[in-house]
């Protein structure tokens, strides 16, 4: 069972009427515009940390590249002389 609470709101009246205006439009209350934007920005948010987690398990997973290294670090930077 969903429990729901009321939440008080402060806008300025003219927010408040274009709001209302809004709602009317779409068929629906203000509180039910508000409901549906909070949920779906609730929801990007979700989508975001969840993309993210992935993105960041591919990266320690790490891609084959192929390959190899030929030479040495100090040949590829010719440091013999800097010693």
């Amino acid at each position: 069972m969903v429990t729901k609470q009321n939440l008080t709101v402060r806008l300025d009246r003219e927010t408040i009427r274009k709001a209302k205006v809004l709602a009317a439009d779409q068929g629906t209350s203000v509180s039910r515009l508000l409901v549906d934007f909070i949920e779906r920005l609730l929801g990007q948010e979700e989508a975001y940390a969840a993309a993210r987690r992935r993105a960041l398990a591919e990266l320690d997973r790490g891609y084959p590249l192929g390959g190899t290294i030929a030479g040495t670090r100090d040949d590829w930077h010719d440091r013999q002389g800097l010693r």
